[in-house]
């Protein structure tokens, strides 16, 4: 069994999809502390050739709070907005008029709480590219909360049974190989390829929302994305 976690993050970039694809189950990191200014309740699309931010805005509350505690500000007049600005930036793009009512659906769901909007989003864009892996919030787990960084990883990759844990490639640094098979747990990160595509005018603009990809490029197509990617250990990267 491959596991993956991560934050649920706002209609992440490709690379994200590509851990879900690699997986059997993907954890759903709700319990965490939300960090201000990360990806939680933001992303970037391509509005005038530029990346800009799309940004929910997120209620106050203490910088202390899990993510599954913190709510968007409920307001349909910001959805609204948020919805025209995905339609002035894409609405030429070829595949708007398949995509848009799908993201449009998204942004209207039912409930503002920061997980269980960004949750279904995943989600819904999980079945909607035909990934086939588990979705579990770890805050349903029983583990041992009381864990930190690493210690918790390890705790739910054993409570899951896991045999093989996959991390992106960005934090190996906070990772210790030896540490994962002494508890018979494999680890990888995950690289991913370079994968471009044709957008409004050259040159490529990378690591954007899913929301671009999907508006660009053929679902077909975009299964084809979610497998350019390697799986390395972390010997061969130290």
């Amino acid at each position: 069994m491959i596991v993956t976690i991560m934050q649920p993050y706002l209609f992440p970039y490709i690379g994200y999809f590509q851990l879900l694809e690699c997986s059997d189950v993907f954890v759903v990191g709700d319990d965490v502390q939300y960090i201000k200014g990360g990806w939680i309740n933001r992303n970037r699309i391509l509005v005038n050739q530029e990346p800009s931010w799309l940004t929910v805005p997120v209620q106050g509350g203490s910088g202390y709070l899990p993510i599954n505690q913190r709510s968007y500000v409920e307001d349909q007049d910001t959805r609204d907005k948020l919805l025209r600005r995905i339609e002035c930036a894409y609405r030429k793009a070829p595949y708007f008029r398949d995509i848009y009512p799908i993201i449009a659906d998204i942004m209207n769901f039912g409930s503002n709480n920061v997980s269980e909007f960004n949750t279904n989003a995943i989600r819904r864009l999980k079945d909607l590219l035909k990934i086939q892996c588990q979705i579990l919030l770890s805050s349903e787990l029983e583990k041992n909360n009381a864990l930190k960084c690493q210690d918790r990883v390890i705790d739910i990759n054993r409570c899951l049974g896991s045999c093989h844990y996959v991390n992106p490639i960005g934090g190996i640094s906070l990772y210790q190989e030896q540490d994962f098979v002494e508890y018979g747990i494999e680890l990888s990160f995950l690289r991913p390829d370079s994968v471009q595509y044709h957008q409004f005018t050259e040159p490529f603009t990378p690591f954007l929302s899913i929301i671009d990809v999907l508006m660009f490029c053929p679902l077909d197509e975009i299964r084809r994305f979610l497998k350019q990617y390697r799986l390395i250990k972390h010997s061969e990267i130290t």
